[in-house]
């Protein structure tokens, strides 16, 4: 039986690093991979490791706006990012986990 239980994380951001392979828009058009390594790299030098978790997602529908990023469980959606945006990102994180 599955175990329910709260998350050890005061946010999780999850990345779409869908790719369509040119077929039709993608996050992955935007680099959405240096997306989710350049917030990695964030969260452990703010050393936010067991605070905040990176995640790589599939689809979230909304291809057209990509790359998707989601922060959960504040439910702040950012549209249209691409790895020069992962600044603004960082900021919105460090107001919801507080400290310096």
């Amino acid at each position: 039986m599955a175990e329910k239980k709260e998350s050890p994380f005061i946010s999780h951001i999850f990345v779409c690093t869908n790719d369509r392979g040119g077929k039709r828009k993608s996050c992955a058009d935007n680099n959405s991979q240096l997306v989710r390594s350049k917030l990695k790299e964030a969260v452990n030098e703010k050393d936010w490791k067991g605070k905040v978790r990176i995640s790589k997602s599939g689809c979230m529908g909304l291809c057209a706006k990509g790359s998707n990023v989601m922060i959960y469980p504040q439910k702040i959606w950012f549209s249209g990012v691409f790895p020069d945006d992962v600044g603004e990102i960082v900021s919105t994180v460090q107001s919801i986990v507080g400290g310096d």
